[in-house]
């Protein structure tokens, strides 16, 4: 790429990251639980029927590891944060490597 074509692309990134909106790191997952009830169905020997789904949200911020619960009312909105999230770190690593070229073609002049 030539050096205006890396800065053009460091700007269309800009103005990406500027456009994502909330932003929240982790991944989610379903779960499935089996309580302490006797007769529940999910302790039915023949045919058990695990309670859930439940939305988990599991991320590490800090260097602090977090779990917990997601509503399901709130799932789509939480799913959608969480994809802005790594978006925002492949535009991140993007920016940075065009950064790294931008500056090698400042050596090469």
């Amino acid at each position: 790429m030539t050096r205006k074509q890396l800065e053009k692309r460091i700007e269309q990134i800009r103005a990406e990251l500027a456009a994502l909106g909330p932003v929240h790191p982790g991944s989610i997952s379903q779960q499935y639980n089996v309580c302490g009830n006797p007769g529940c169905r999910c302790k039915d020997p023949e045919n058990p029927q695990k309670h859930g789904p439940y939305y988990q949200l599991s991320y590490t911020s800090r260097g602090k590891h977090t779990t917990r619960f997601i509503r399901a009312e709130c799932l789509e909105d939480m799913q959608r944060k969480v994809a802005n999230y790594k978006r925002l770190r492949e535009l991140t690593q993007e920016w940075i490597d065009l950064s790294v070229a931008l500056e090698r073609a400042a050596d090469d002049d």
